[in-house]
């Protein structure tokens, strides 16, 4: 099995950079042969290449603004055979949007592998002083990201190749 755990955001929009910092932290940590980390930032080219690139599963980790309080993780499988209805700006310069990222995929002649989001609900997302970093309760989530994540490519790992583990949405409330 080949997973690619995939951080996504920008740091210059506050907590949009959530997905980098959990991808700093994974990338910290030593992974089974056949998963690979790494931080995308912005940079929707990139990531559409990893994820045709034999992956299997790919975890993005992202900020997801879903009206829960801020820091609340949630775990989500998106329908893919839906993504033909879903609008997405294929490539942005200044932001990485999944959706987009996933039409990028097709457009390039690929088809999207399983993919599953971590996200995690902001606070601020842009900043009027440009002021960098995190809010205090998705700083807070981080390392609940991290070991949601770690559990997640576990039970990837646990399932026979043929089958899929079940995952409904999940949500972790903020402490």
């Amino acid at each position: 099995m080949r997973i690619l755990l995939a951080g996504i955001g920008n740091i210059f929009f506050g907590d949009d950079a959530f997905g980098v910092e959990v991808a700093r932290h994974l990338l910290q940590r030593d992974w089974p042969e056949g998963v690979r980390v790494a931080d995308f930032g912005i940079r929707s080219y990139d990531l559409a290449y990893a994820m045709m690139d034999d992956t299997d599963v790919t975890v993005l980790v992202d900020a997801t603004p879903r009206g829960h309080p801020p820091g609340t993780l949630s775990l989500i499988e998106p329908n893919l055979s839906a993504l033909d209805a879903l609008d997405g700006e294929v490539v942005n310069g200044h932001s990485l949007d999944p959706v987009g990222v996933l039409h990028l995929v097709r457009s390039l002649g690929g088809e999207p592998s399983r993919v599953l989001l971590v996200g995690c609900e902001p606070a601020v997302l842009e900043t009027a002083d440009g002021h960098l970093g995190l809010s205090a309760p998705v700083e807070r989530a981080v390392p609940e990201a991290v070991t949601m994540i770690e559990s997640l490519v576990r039970a990837l790992l646990r399932a026979a190749p043929s089958e899929s583990p079940g995952l409904a949405e999940a949500l972790v409330e903020p402490r």
